[in-house]
């Protein structure tokens, strides 16, 4: 177990990658890269995070930024439930005079957003406490050191990681322990044709050893996605374009949208129905299809343009300068964004 521990840190002071979260030890920013690291890439996150600490160097920045630019800011990292949980720990933790994240798991565990993995990143990196952080790198090097047959999407098969890893933690060096299994996961025991020979612990890994390293981590298949059809519209009137705000909860809650259903339209029905409610039209067009993939949904979407001669009242009107600089539209939406911005 110890030589397994060395190698790690060893090879990670070696090789670990320059990221500007990695340049401080301030448990805020920790947390906000963690965050913004899950389901997106490292290299899709630098420019977010030094934006985003930019913007927002504080705790209670982030408590008191209004929604809207929050969002805005967050724009095209997507998964937005992360953000708003993000604000609501902030403002919790200012309400009760706190400028920074509490340094125990109970604490930081019974905050909003903040679960296992957060909370060992958080303690072990910023703080340096021996803390357990498994991630799917974790499940990933482990499952194949060790040819654990468990399937990681069962709860049960956690503690059996969490097992190994404690007897791994080192009592110093935590933070480069941790963040080792960043590096050697995304660099070298990648999920696909694993570079085993450039790896610090292809003398201890059982896989290897059987040629079985892509069988690791166990897990099922996963359910297929649900699809769902839908028509998008940019209605335009003069230089502006309607949006409207989703509900409070559900998928992509409170974002901005443009106006969609899940009902099939033609151009022709479009253009009836425009008719029929005395709405007067000046020209509609298709303008492509787009897909978007959620984690448990696909959108497959048409869209269509519909410039006006008046505004329907129902709808929210702003120009491409509000949507570059004041409403967050989700990335789902990113074709018919594009068309309307360069149009």
């Amino acid at each position: 177990m110890k030589e397994v521990t060395e190698k790690l840190i060893t090879w990670y002071q070696q090789n670990k990658r320059d990221l500007p979260w990695r340049h401080t030890k301030n448990p805020y920013n920790i947390w906000i890269s963690e965050i913004m690291l899950q389901q997106t890439r490292v290299e899709a996150v630098k420019e977010y995070y030094k934006r985003f600490i930019s913007r927002l160097p504080t705790l209670e920045d982030l408590a008191t930024i209004e929604e809207d630019e929050l969002l805005k800011l967050w724009e095209g990292l997507g998964y937005y439930s992360r953000v708003r949980n993000m604000q609501k720990t902030a403002k919790l933790l200012i309400e009760k005079g706190k400028n920074n994240l509490p340094n125990t798991k109970a604490e930081l565990l019974s905050l909003p957003g903040i679960g296992s993995y957060t909370a060992g990143a958080i303690l072990s990196i910023a703080f340096d406490i021996p803390e357990v952080a498994i991630d799917g790198n974790v499940y990933r090097v482990l499952g194949r050191i060790y040819k654990i047959e468990e399937d990681i999407s069962k709860n049960s098969t956690y503690k059996i990681y969490e097992e190994k890893l404690r007897k791994l933690l080192p009592k110093q060096n935590t933070s480069d322990f941790t963040q080792s299994f960043m590096d050697l996961g995304s660099s070298i025991c990648t999920p696909k044709s694993p570079k085993c020979e450039e790896c610090p612990l292809n003398k201890n890994c059982q896989a290897k050893k059987t040629n079985t390293q892509e069988n690791y981590p166990v897990k099922e298949k996963k359910v297929k996605q649900q699809t769902e059809e839908r028509i998008v519209f940019l209605l335009i009137y003069k230089n502006k374009v309607a949006i409207q705000k989703r509900e409070d909860t559900g998928l992509l809650a409170s974002m901005y949208e443009f106006p969609n259903t899940k009902e099939s339209f033609s151009l022709i029905d479009i253009e009836n129905e425009l008719i029929e409610k005395k709405i007067p039209l000046l020209s509609s067009m298709e303008i492509g299809e787009a897909k978007h993939v959620f984690s448990h949904k696909i959108w497959y979407m048409k869209g269509y343009l519909i410039e006006v001669k008046k505004p329907l009242e129902k709808y929210i009107w702003v120009t491409k300068e509000e949507l570059q600089n004041k409403y967050s539209i989700p990335t789902a939406f990113a074709h018919f964004l594009d068309f309307f911005m360069n149009r």
